[in-house]
C-alpha cells in the first residue's frame, strides 16, 4: 500500500513539474484602458471628449509637428529625426493616427525623455503604426519581386472597387481612406494620401456610380454569395451611404453573408459606439436576421495592449444589436506578435475579454519597404503550431498565407518549399476573374504553381547570395 502511494505521489509530483514547465502559461488580465493624461498635450482631455468620436477624429496625429504637440519631450530628438526620415524617403503610408492608437503605445513607461523614448521604440503597437527609418532593413529592403498591389486585387476589378477573386466571394472597396493607417498596409496601392515614394491610384467613379455598378455586378452573378464591404475602412464611410448599400446588398437573394471590414473598431471604438451608428447598425442587422443573411464585422487588432475596454464595448453593442459575430483579422509581424506568447496573448484578450473571435493571422504581404516585418514561411508554420491547444477550438485562429494569383491558403498547404532559396510553391482549386478572363485552359491553370517569396536575409548565405546574382 505504501509503495502504491508513494508511485501516485511521485505521478502527481511529476505532473505538477510538467505544468510548471508548459511553453505557455495562461493568466487572466482584465482590460485596461491606458490613462491618456500621461501625455502633455492631452493633461486636460476629458472622458466625456475621449469618447468621443468627432473629438478623436479632429486630434489625430498627422505628422511629426502635431505628435511633438501630444508627446512633447518625451520622445527625443533622435526620435523626431528617424520617424522625419522614415516619411520622407521610404513610408508606403501617410501619417494618420487616432488618439486611441496612440495611447497604447508605450504604456508603462517611465515618464523620463531617454527612458520613454527607448520604450516607444520598442513598442510593439508603434512599431507598425508610426514606423521610422531604423526599424527597415538596410539590405533588402524590399524583396525584388514586392508589388505595390502584391494581391493584384485590381488586376481582378470587375468594376471599379470590386475584386472578384474567389468563385463565391467579392471585396468590395467603398473607400480609399481609413482613420488610421498602418504602416504595413496591404492596399498602400490605393488606400490613403500619396507619400514622396508612393504616388497613390485614385477612384476615379463618383461613389453612388461605383456602387450602383457593384450592385448591379452581384445582381448578374448570382454565383457570388459572400461579400466583404471594406475599403480602405467603412468606418469612413457617411453612415447613411453604408446603410443604404448594405440594405441594397440585402435585398439580392443570393447574397448570404455580408462581412463590414474596419480596423477603427480597435482604432477608433469611438466610432462605433455613437447613438447614430449604433441605431443604424441594429436596423441593418435586424433586416440581415429577418432575410437570413450572416452579418459580421471583421476588424485588424495585431497585439494585446490595442485591446481595451473600449474595444471590447464597441464589440460588445455590435453583438447585442443583432451583428453575428465580430471576428478578428491581423498580420503577423516581426517585432510585434512572431512569438506564440504574443498571439495567445492576443488571443486571449480578443476573445476572454472583449468578445472578439480569433479568427486570421495573414503572412505580412509583399509590398515595398516591408521586409524588417515579414517573416519566412517555415516561421509561420512553427508558429501555428505553437499556438494550438490553448484556446478554444473555434476560437484558435488559422496563420494564412495570401498567395499573389491563389489567395488565402494554410501556412502548411505548400505543395513543395525550397528553404535554400527561401521559395514556396502553391496550387488554387479555381479559377480567379483573371484566370477566366484568359484563352487558357482552365485544368491548366489548376495545375499551375504559384510561388512566393520569404525573406531574403532569413536565408542561409548560399541563398542570400543567390539572390545577390539575380541581377547580374
Amino acid at each position: 500500500m505504501t509503495a502504491l502511494y508513494d508511485t501516485r505521489a511521485a505521478a502527481v509530483t511529476t505532473a505538477a513539474t510538467a505544468a510548471d514547465q508548459q511553453p505557455y502559461e495562461y493568466v487572466r488580465r482584465e482590460l485596461v484602458e491606458p490613462d491618456w493624461r500621461r501625455y502633455p498635450g492631452w493633461r486636460d482631455v476629458t472622458d466625456a471628449q475621449w469618447r468621443d468620436a468627432q473629438w478623436q477624429r479632429s486630434h489625430c496625429v498627422k505628422n511629426a509637428k502635431q505628435l511633438r504637440a501630444v508627446v512633447g519631450d518625451l520622445l527625443t530628438e533622435r526620435f523626431y529625426d528617424d520617424l522625419a526620415a522614415d516619411q520622407q524617403n521610404l513610408a508606403t503610408m501617410s501619417m494618420l493616427l487616432p488618439p486611441q492608437m496612440l495611447n497604447t503605445m508605450a504604456i508603462s513607461a517611465e515618464l523620463t525623455p531617454e527612458a520613454f523614448t527607448e520604450a516607444f521604440y520598442a513598442d510593439p503597437v508603434r512599431r507598425y503604426m508610426l514606423p521610422v527609418a531604423s526599424d527597415r532593413m538596410t539590405a533588402w529592403a524590399s524583396h525584388p519581386h514586392s508589388a505595390r498591389d502584391s494581391l493584384h486585387e485590381a488586376e481582378m476589378w470587375v468594376v471599379e472597387g470590386l475584386t472578384h477573386r474567389y468563385p463565391t466571394k467579392v471585396l468590395a472597396e467603398m473607400v480609399s481612406t481609413c482613420p488610421q493607417y498602418c504602416g504595413h498596409c496591404t492596399r498602400m496601392d490605393l488606400v490613403g494620401n500619396s507619400t514622396p515614394q508612393i504616388d497613390k491610384h485614385k477612384l476615379l467613379l463618383k461613389p453612388v456610380d461605383r456602387q450602383d455598378a457593384m450592385i448591379d455586378y452581384l445582381k448578374r452573378t448570382p454565383g457570388v454569395r459572400d461579400v466583404v464591404v471594406s475599403g480602405g475602412d467603412v468606418a469612413n464611410m457617411p453612415w447613411p451611404q453604408l446603410e443604404s448599400f448594405l440594405m441594397r446588398l440585402l435585398d439580392i437573394p443570393t447574397v448570404r453573408d455580408v462581412r463590414l471590414a474596419t480596423k477603427a473598431l480597435a482604432g477608433m471604438p469611438q466610432h462605433w459606439i455613437q447613438p447614430k451608428v449604433v441605431e443604424g447598425l441594429e436596423r441593418v442587422a435586424r433586416t440581415a436576421h429577418r432575410r437570413g443573411v450572416n452579418l459580421a464585422i471583421h476588424t485588424h487588432v495585431n497585439h494585446a495592449q490595442s485591446v481595451t475596454p473600449l474595444v471590447a464595448e464597441a464589440a460588445r453593442t455590435a453583438l447585442d444589436v443583432g451583428v453575428r459575430d465580430v471576428r478578428n483579422q491581423g498580420v503577423l509581424m516581426r517585432g510585434v506578435n512572431n512569438t506564440a506568447e504574443n498571439l495567445l496573448d492576443l488571443c486571449f484578450a480578443l476573445q476572454g475579454e472583449a468578445n472578439i473571435l480569433p479568427y486570421y493571422f495573414y503572412m505580412c504581404d509583399m509590398i515595398p519597404n516591408a521586409e524588417h516585418w515579414r517573416l519566412a514561411v517555415w516561421e509561420a508554420q512553427e508558429l501555428q503550431h505553437a499556438i494550438m491547444g490553448y484556446l478554444p477550438g473555434y476560437a484558435t485562429p488559422r496563420i494564412v498565407c495570401d498567395v499573389p494569383y491563389v489567395g488565402k491558403r494554410w501556412v502548411h498547404q505548400l505543395s513543395e518549399y525550397d528553404r535554400e532559396l527561401g521559395i514556396s510553391y502553391w496550387t488554387k482549386n479555381y479559377l480567379t476573374s483573371v484566370d477566366r478572363a484568359t484563352s487558357a485552359v482552365g485544368a491548366d491553370l489548376l495545375a499551375q504553381r504559384y510561388p512566393y517569396y520569404d525573406p531574403i536575409y532569413t536565408l542561409d548565405q548560399a541563398g542570400q547570395n543567390w539572390w545577390a546574382n539575380q541581377g547580374d
